[in-house]
């Protein structure tokens, strides 16, 4: 399939379905392809808009151009979406931060209030997006369900950085995924890995404005998550709220372990190192006794600047973080004059394996007294 380039195509939500399909299909990606923004052509709102399912070996690649035109779908969600957790926390520490308005439009009031993801693979394998670029999703831009062998490379994704709910790349149930040399600027996680994914491999992206790389949110609503085997090293990350974080939401059981950031340089980054198990996307959320466990987790080589903490590291009261590593940590104040907060650590056990910029003195080295039992989250081992 060849969409020639000098074109425009406006195409409406549309789904590729297999599995009685060719195998190694090549979808040449080199035109525009421009989604509605009429409400009549969503009917009463769907979770996609290009869709490709149980196919083998499809590839999308050139040099064109999937638009999504989310700002008619933004202005309207920017009040009923739920926000991300660390915007609460940063005005919990009494930090202002200021956004301007996302682009507004006589067709906001109309539009669903269910959004679409840009461009979706489901149930798929051998898949691989290469070259193309995907800007202003309504929501989430290129999503990954129950897939096994994606490859990402040389993309690049592009949203203002208030536009609501706006991931780059979100990873669910999928395993033995690349991701590298790509450009992610959008409105919430570059990278989203979800649960049950493993083997994910993620290097030199470049990430910002947006929210960071993030494992999570995990454990919702009582949920079991389990994710295992991700490293992501050698990226560079601008003006995001997080760096590299882990976030799981009270009451849910599960594990993430097996995980490794590596050589990751920040610039102007709210919170550069992040566990947070206390997740929650409302103004408030019941506690839990129950958690996701978190064991294994490496942060190595992570340096530059930040704008309100360096470490918050937030774990279970009953479940604590065991085998917390930090290595050749080096992070200052960016020289902006914001109100700065000293490294912070909750029920965090590991090691410190060099010395670190600012001290961290919070992590309770070893591990706790009454640590849990790896093999009883309900994962695979």
């Amino acid at each position: 399939m060849i969409v020639p380039a000098g074109y425009e195509f406006l195409v409406g939500p549309i789904s590729f379905s297999g599995p009685y399909c060719q195998r190694n299909i090549l979808f040449q990606l080199d035109g525009t392809i421009i989604a509605p923004t009429n409400a009549n052509a969503w009917g009463k709102g769907l979770l996609q808009w290009l869709e490709f399912t149980k196919l083998v070996g499809l590839t999308i690649k050139g040099k064109g151009t999937i638009d999504g035109r989310g700002s008619v779908w933004w202005t309207h969600s920017i009040l009923d979406d739920p926000i991300d957790n660390e915007d609460l926390l940063v005005s919990l520490l009494n930090i202002t931060i200021t956004q301007s308005p996302p682009v507004s439009s006589s067709m906001e009031s109309k539009m669903p209030s269910t959004k679409p993801t840009a461009l979706r693979f489901y149930g798929s394998f051998n898949v691989t997006v290469t070259g193309i670029t995907i800007q202003n999703s309504p929501q989430c831009h290129l999503k990954f369900d129950s897939c096994n062998g994606v490859l990402v490379y040389s993309l690049s994704v592009s949203s203002p950085g208030d536009s609501p709910n706006t991931d780059g790349i979100h990873l669910q149930n999928s395993q033995n995924v690349l991701i590298h040399t790509t450009d992610l600027s959008c409105g919430d996680d570059c990278i989203s890995i979800q649960t049950g994914c493993t083997n994910v491999f993620v290097h030199d992206v470049n990430c910002g404005p947006g929210h960071g790389i993030s494992i999570g949110s995990l454990g919702k609503d009582g949920t079991t998550a389990c994710v295992s085997n991700i490293t992501v090293r050698n990226v560079n990350m601008h003006n995001t709220m997080t760096g590299v974080r882990i976030k799981t939401w009270q009451g849910g059981s599960g594990s993430v372990k097996g995980v490794l950031f590596s050589n990751i340089q920040v610039s102007d980054v709210q919170f550069p190192i992040m566990i947070d198990q206390y997740y929650c996307d409302h103004s408030s959320c019941t506690n839990h006794t129950s958690a996701v466990a978190v064991s294994n987790i490496a942060y190595e080589n992570i340096k530059g600047t930040y704008t309100v903490k360096p470490v918050h590291v937030s774990c279970s009261d009953s479940m604590p973080c065991m085998d917390v590593r930090l290595t050749d940590i080096e992070l200052n104040p960016a020289p902006k004059g914001y109100h700065m907060y000293d490294p912070f650590c909750w029920n965090a056990f590991g090691e410190l394996y060099a010395p670190t910029v600012p001290q961290i003195g919070c992590l309770q080295q070893g591990t706790p007294s009454s640590s849990w039992d790896p093999t009883e989250t309900g994962c695979p081992a």
